[in-house]
């Protein structure tokens, strides 16, 4: 005897279209949750989406590996990561002040691709944590900051690793080393 399908089926055409829906919710409510300030700093900024991104992925692992490991594949999964990172990017550069065009392009790639490591290096945290997630995110917001520093006439933030929070960081610092 066949089952009958349960009503939320009857409103996607398979598992996958269910799952991309939600996926794509998850995303938009995480864009909520990182709305930068543009009084803050890049790395507060950085440091406030960092935070939120990764309490999420905590309390959803098995969710955010099903879409970056599970689903990476999935051109409809794809273009729901693509679009976060965009407009993550794009929020970013609205604090840069590039010189020109050709600089804000070269920023918004750099970005991009840092965006992405970012996201990499979070997910093989979630599968392995080998660091704690402040070691995570500083670990993260150094890699941002590394990256576009050379593309800017005015570094991103200067006092930047003074303000990382790491504690083997602080520890060293400590015994002088």
């Amino acid at each position: 005897m066949a089952r009958p399908n349960p009503p939320l089926y009857r409103h996607f055409p398979s598992k996958r279209d269910l799952f991309a829906a939600l996926y794509q919710q998850v995303a938009e409510q995480l864009l909520v949750r990182t709305r930068f300030n543009p009084a803050d700093t890049l790395v507060e900024q950085l440091r406030e989406g960092l935070d939120a991104h990764v309490e999420y992925f905590a309390e959803n692992r098995n969710t955010v590996l099903t879409a970056n490991r599970v689903l990476a594949g999935d051109r409809l999964v794809q273009t729901i990561n693509a679009g976060e990172l965009d407009a993550l990017r794009e929020r970013l550069l609205s604090v840069l002040t590039p010189a020109d065009e050709s600089t804000r392009e070269a920023v918004s790639g750099v970005l991009k691709s840092r965006l992405v490591f970012v996201q990499v290096l979070c997910v093989d945290w979630l599968i392995k944590e080998t660091c704690t997630r402040a070691e995570l995110r500083d670990v993260c917001i150094g890699a941002v900051l590394g990256a576009i520093r050379p593309l800017l006439d005015e570094g991103p933030a200067p006092d930047w690793p003074l303000e990382m929070t790491s504690p083997k960081r602080n520890a060293k610092e400590r015994s002088g080393r």
